[in-house]
């Protein structure tokens, strides 16, 4: 069986330093932000090319405490995707905003910038690309939107640790941007666990505020705050990763141009490689209309893949109230239609990227032979 993530080949491959990293934390007994929280957040920070990152339970927390901390709030209008996972439109409603859901790009499937201005109104107060798929949005004319009309910008950078826009990494743009940490992210902790990065003095010291309970000191509450705080253990096994990110991303993109090189010939549709990305290929999706026969083609070769994301945000029942209808936002359901995820993480051998490449090109030869 080929999994789609392998999270033990990676854990083999730092057993030693992770052991010892967790060891550490126990031994000090600080399990709850400390010392490994507070030097992950300082190396994380310079990594992102950003002055702060602020360590946070998850990544749809980080989300909701960017929203809290560029004043969003009832009344206001955040515009965003809808081909995304439903934490990003989610926070923006625990911030009693509304979510305008926007279409994505042909090819590169985030943000369609062309789309953006036209969903401006006098209520609108945050812009949130999304960098899918470890692929960063087209951010000049999204900055450039938001500057002419005065807009916050928050990047959902959840996919992208490390990804670069133009020889600048994903969350050095916006305002306030957030990533996840979850285990099958390319930088993932042991459990949950995410992260907000700024260059504003205000906004991070804000955002520590709101992660412990709005305390700006022990037992002194200056704001309504929320138990978000980052575990100990999961700081110390993040700047262990941390070390090893850039060498995994690279793995990747390898991985990715071999897939690119042995489909080159199949019939599925390949995401696009826009000149201004550096991507980190958190997901390497394929478009088919014939998805689910594919899926289940190589599931019974023993293939494990993914769907992301099946059903848009906005024709999910839980956003039901958001007032969208099927045909709003063609490309993202269309995307939603043809979408499958095939496996993608740095130690994928590359006898089984073979043999993934080979099952998807003999699906498309039966089923052009089917028709013919």
């Amino acid at each position: 069986m080929i999994p789609f993530v392998d999270l033990k080949a990676q854990y083999l491959s730092i057993k030693d330093e992770i052991h010892t990293a967790i060891t550490s934390v126990v031994d000090s007994c600080q399990f709850v932000l400390g010392p490994e929280v507070e030097a992950f957040e300082e190396e994380f920070a310079a990594y992102c090319q950003t002055r702060y990152a602020v360590g946070i339970n998850s990544g749809t927390s980080a989300l909701h405490l960017a929203l809290l901390t560029g004043g969003v709030g009832p009344g206001d209008e955040v515009i965003t995707v809808s081909h995304t996972f439903v934490a990003t439109v989610a926070a923006i409603l625990y911030v009693g905003a509304k979510p305008v859901l926007i279409d994505v790009s042909p090819g590169s499937y985030t943000m369609d910038p062309t789309k953006t201005e036209a969903a401006i109104t006098p209520r609108t107060r945050a812009i949130m690309p999304v960098h899918l798929y470890g692929h960063c949005a087209d951010m000049d004319p999204i900055l450039d939107i938001a500057r002419r009309h005065n807009l916050l910008v928050i990047e959902d950078a959840a996919q992208a640790h490390g990804a670069e826009y133009k020889g600048r990494r994903a969350g050095s743009f916006g305002d306030l941007a957030c990533f996840s940490f979850y285990p099958a992210k390319n930088l993932g902790a042991y459990g949950e666990g995410g992260a907000v990065v700024t260059t504003h003095d205000e906004y991070a010291r804000t955002i520590r505020i709101l992660r412990d309970q709005g305390q700006s000191h022990r037992y002194h509450h200056t704001m309504l705050g929320y138990n978000y705080r980052l575990d100990g253990l999961q700081g110390a096994v993040l700047r262990v990763k941390l070390r090893h990110l850039d060498n995994w991303n690279a793995a990747r993109r390898r991985h990715a141009g071999e897939y690119r090189r042995r489909l080159a010939n199949a019939t599925v549709g390949l995401l696009e490689e826009t000149p201004y990305s550096l991507p980190v290929y958190n997901i390497f999706p394929v478009f088919t209309a014939r998805r689910d026969s594919l899926q289940e083609r190589l599931s019974a070769n023993g293939i494990a893949t993914g769907i992301h994301y099946p059903i848009p945000v906005h024709l999910q029942p839980a956003y039901r109230e958001l007032g969208y209808s099927v045909g709003d936002l063609p490309v993202t359901e269309q995307a939603g239609k043809q979408t499958l995820s095939l496996p993608m993480y740095a130690e994928l051998p590359s006898e089984s990227l073979s043999a993934i490449a080979d099952a998807v090109c003999q699906f498309d030869e039966r089923a052009i032979d089917v028709q013919a």
